[in-house]
């Protein structure tokens, strides 16, 4: 079977996002990033202006946790207000309708969000884990503008929270390996990471039995 979506999870810090915008283009598919983002919002009923900065001390550590995935690749740069948001149990479900109709429509890149445990089952769906040595995920997030000591705080801290939202809701230790059919040191380089996904792809493909003819 053709594959028809590629997902990318990734340490925070790793450059996964910025792959995953190269791959799309490469490929002309739809990159499923900020707009998954604002779906998911549209889908849990809250208004794009209802989504400002809070004090992150007074919300249960679910819906901080749910907040990693939501926010995708901009983690705790774009807070997400809870005022308005049900119990993160039907969060974690709208987030599950969400990726699982962006998956419907293929030729699709979709960046986190859990994706890869919830597409799981698709026979049409490549699933990459990007990763990089910890002095690079530093030097990677200090060039967006954070000091050194930020980076390093938030490179322990949002990819623990994302290990405990994994562990919670879908039973397994993050990142689960035999869940990924590719998994990708950055520090290689973005154009080499996006080649050697492209060359997997092509790889898995060429592999399939051609149909029996009637």
């Amino acid at each position: 079977m053709p594959i028809r979506i590629i997902t990318i999870e990734r340490e925070y810090g790793s450059g996964g996002a910025m792959i995953a915008l190269r791959l799309a283009r490469r490929l002309g598919w739809k990159l499923w990033d900020e707009e998954l983002s604002a779906e998911i919002a549209r889908v849990a009923n809250v208004a794009p202006e209802a989504v400002r900065r809070r004090d992150e001390q007074v919300d249960s550590l679910l819906t901080r946790l749910f907040k990693v995935f939501a926010r995708g690749s901009y983690e705790r740069a774009l807070p997400v207000s809870t005022e308005q948001l049900p119990d993160t149990d039907w969060m974690v479900a709208a987030l599950h309708k969400v990726v699982e109709s962006a998956a419907s429509r293929g030729n699709c890149v979709i960046v986190g969000r859990g994706s890869p445990y919830i597409l799981r089952h698709r026979d049409d769906a490549f699933h990459v884990f990007v990763y990089a040595p910890r002095e690079e995920k530093i030097k990677r997030v200090m060039s967006i503008g954070k000091s050194e000591k930020e980076a390093r705080q938030l490179i322990e801290e949002i990819d623990r929270e994302r290990a405990s939202f994994i562990r919670h809701y879908f039973g397994k230790e993050w990142p689960h390996r035999p869940l990924y059919h590719l998994m990708m040191n950055s520090k290689c380089g973005d154009e080499f990471v996006v080649e050697t996904i492209l060359r997997q792809i092509a790889a898995i493909e060429a592999a399939e039995p051609s149909p029996k003819k009637p």
